[in-house]
């Protein structure tokens, strides 16, 4: 009889646009020094799956590293695990990207380590059904997937101690589960759990071997693994133990362990992730009723697989933001694979549609799609880096689409698959989307010229978490446990950060709102606008090239008409947005109206960001009333400037909008953007009209 065996599969990740210092931290706490006590073991064998923006950081920033990793995988003890080459959820982007993706970071495992990989990391475990198709095609034969997935489905616990086969289509992929058991012990209980846990599975399965798939970050890059894992010796322990186990324990490759016996039948698995993934997904306040549900179950572990989350689809519908972008991504995608078929014969075409290509591919990096316990769509920079690769893959097609050096379009549709119009203008100079149905605001305004997409923002609402805030301060464990079993505090008293916007942070929003309200209303959200002219829904009555004009319809008492006009201008262009404001309900009124923009440029404390207001410098997280008339807001680094000029406005209005979310490290404060509001003081009539004007230079410095 063989020995029982364990299948380890370890997932190394960074996202498209983070920064490299934080890589190098990763690789320094993580990377690094496991792979050298891994090859101070040589009869322990692991997979090993690096997203490709790792693989690329590492190659520039490490290229012994791979001599280190080449090395481990000529001798047997690694295999080189694929998937989508910039991470995405497979399930989220279209089939023919899915096998760009797959067959990208194939072709460069296969160049850099010699062999081409036969499994591939399955982007936060999201699987559907229809998967094996697109996986089968890409060349893949296994990949792994959580027990969760499995015992959700009706399978037994101790059915789990070898492999499957799911089809579609007559496609045929193998399953590998993975016990969250592992997940969860290691590295984060004592080495010999694991142990005695595995020799009771040997017991029952003799025959069969037990798989663990989850992140490598978590052996040294996690808030204090690398102390645990390296200093205190953690990692060296447990492979020194199984080595002790040798008699009746081995660790195997995955590939190693599906050919060393059959499958043990078919799985057909439903729409699933990883048992936290499938409960960040879900709404606020059904989240919240969901996880108390778990802990009424918690006694009755055999019904707890039966109570099931979301799906990561889910994310799209809960954060507006997550499904702009992705919408985003799906229209680009469509772009660049147009293109590709019509400029297929010219060389010169040919390239830049490659570039395009490439750049869409890294905007369908997964992680500011999603949010739970790791930042993802809360961390500007994420969606800031895949937005404009996005950004610059559709000008690039777009310009190829046009002959001319200067273009304008707009088309009506359903950018956002949200049941509503919008109207999208694009032009060499910008692309700007405008939705009627919430409040005839601009949801999205990329600067051509730069690729930077200027709102880019996050509207602040409740998350399960908040109530955790505002009672617990900062807890240190009493033992070492996972970031799912604890809570941590980047900063004291973030309660007080806890506002939650009543619109989407749009630009060109109206505020209508009485004289009793100043400044000190306006950062807290207590200006108690006119929500019918803020949020409502306005009728596009007017479209061109470069200009929408659309009117308010849900007010009994006032009537708004919104004329967007847009123009080149030097180093960039304008959007003025004149505003028509009527009166409709009897009487005279005096009225404050404000009409707000927002403009991230993301680094609060970076001193080439700031407002200019008067020739004088402020950062980002600047709070103030003004009377500079324009108004200027300055990124060096990025090379993009802003300027708000608003005839007539009393002052501009300004407050930075501040997140508090979940991340790793724990709870933290995070800077969203600015929202600013020029302020006009308005006295008016039954049937009278009053005039406003707000007009947006964007510009590239020089």
């Amino acid at each position: 009889m063989g020995k029982f065996q364990l299948v380890l599969l370890l997932h190394a990740h960074q996202p498209v646009g983070n920064f490299d210092d934080v890589i190098e931290r990763a690789y320094q706490d993580a990377y690094l020094p496991f792979v050298e006590v891994l090859s101070q073991h040589p009869a322990i064998r692991v997979g090993l799956h690096y997203s490709g923006p790792l693989l690329e950081w590492a190659e520039r920033a490490h290229p012994e590293y791979f001599d280190k990793l080449r090395g481990l995988v000529e001798c047997g003890q690694v295999e080189m695990i694929g998937g989508g080459f910039y991470e995405p959820v497979l399930i989220a982007i279209p089939e023919r990207d899915q096998q760009e993706q797959l067959t990208r970071l194939a072709d460069y495992l296969e160049k850099h380590f010699g062999k081409r990989p036969a499994g591939a990391w399955l982007t936060e475990r999201v699987w559907e059904p229809q998967l094996p198709s697109s996986l089968v095609q890409a060349g893949v034969e296994y990949t792994l997937l959580d027990d969760n997935h499995f015992l959700g489905s009706g399978f037994e616990e101790e059915q789990l101690y070898g492999y499957y086969t799911a089809e579609n289509m007559g496609h045929v992929v193998k399953l590998i589960p993975g016990l969250k058991i592992l997940r969860y012990t290691i590295p984060f209980r004592p080495p010999e759990d694991t142990i005695q846990f595995l020799r009771e599975a040997s017991a029952k399965h003799p025959a069969g071997f037990a798989a663990m798939g989850d992140d490598l970050e978590k052996l040294g890059s996690w808030p204090e693994t690398h102390k645990h894992c390296y200093d205190d010796g953690w990692v060296t322990n447990f492979f020194s133990e199984i080595e002790e186990c040798a008699d009746w324990l081995e660790t195997v490759t995955p590939s190693m362990a599906m050919a060393a016996r059959p499958a043990q039948g078919r799985a057909d698995l439903p729409t699933a992730s990883y048992t936290e993934m499938m409960e960040w997904s879900l709404p606020t306040r059904a989240r919240i009723r969901y996880h108390n549900l778990v802990k009424e179950f918690e006694s009755r572990p055999e019904a707890l697989p039966f109570l099931r989350g979301g799906t990561w689809r889910n994310f799209f519908s809960k954060y507006s933001e997550a499904n702009l972008l992705h919408a985003k991504m799906l229209h680009v995608s469509q772009k660049v694979h147009d293109s590709a078929r019509t400029k297929a014969k010219s060389k010169a075409g040919a390239a830049e549609v490659g570039e395009a290509l490439t750049l869409l591919l890294r905007g369908e990096c997964n992680d500011p799609y999603w949010h739970g316990v790791f930042g993802g769509l809360y961390m500007p920079h994420l969606r800031t880096a895949v937005w404009r690769s996005l950004a610059h893959a559709e000008a690039l097609v777009d310009s190829c689409t046009h002959k001319q050096a200067e273009y304008a379009q707009a088309d009506r549709l359903d950018f956002d698959a949200d049941g509503n119009e919008e109207i999208y203008l694009t032009s060499s100079e910008y692309s700007a989307l405008i939705q009627p149905s919430d409040g005839g605001t601009l949801s999205a305004l990329d600067i051509r010229k730069t690729n930077v997409p200027l709102i880019n923002s996050l509207m602040r609402r409740p998350e399960a978490y908040h109530d955790a805030v505002r009672t617990t301060k900062s807890i240190v464990p009493e033992h070492f446990v996972s970031i799912h079993d604890e809570v941590r505090t980047k900063e004291t008293d973030l309660d007080k950060w806890l506002t939650y916007d009543r619109w989407r942070r749009n630009s060109f929003r109206v505020l209508l709102f009485a004289i009793e309200r100043n400044f000190e209303d306006y950062a807290p959200i207590r200006l108690d606008e006119d929500g019918s002219l803020a949020g409502g829904r306005y009728r596009v009555t007017n479209t061109s090239k470069r200009s929408a004009e659309l009117v308010s319809e849900e007010s009994c008492n006032w009537s708004v008409t919104k004329l967007f006009s847009f123009a080149p201008a030097e180093d960039g262009f304008e959007v003025t947005c004149d505003v028509t404001l009527k009166k409709t309900s009897p009487g005279d009124a005096t009225v404050q109206v404000g009409l707000e923009v927002i403009v991230n440029f993301l680094a609060p404390a970076a001193t080439d960001r700031y407002f200019d207001a008067n020739e004088q410098r402020f950062p980002l997280r600047w709070s103030a009333k003004t009377d500079a008339n324009p108004l200027r807001v300055i990124d060096e680094w990025q090379k993009t400037g802003v300027s708000l000029h608003a005839p007539g406005a009393r002052e501009f209005w300004l407050a930075p909008i501040e997140t508090v979310s979940e991340s790793e490290g724990g709870f933290e404060r995070i800077y969203q953007g600015s929202q600013i509001a020029p302020v006009w003081l308005v006295p008016i009539g039954q049937g009278d009209e009053w005039h406003g004007k707000l007009t947006l230079k964007a510009f590239q410095m020089r």
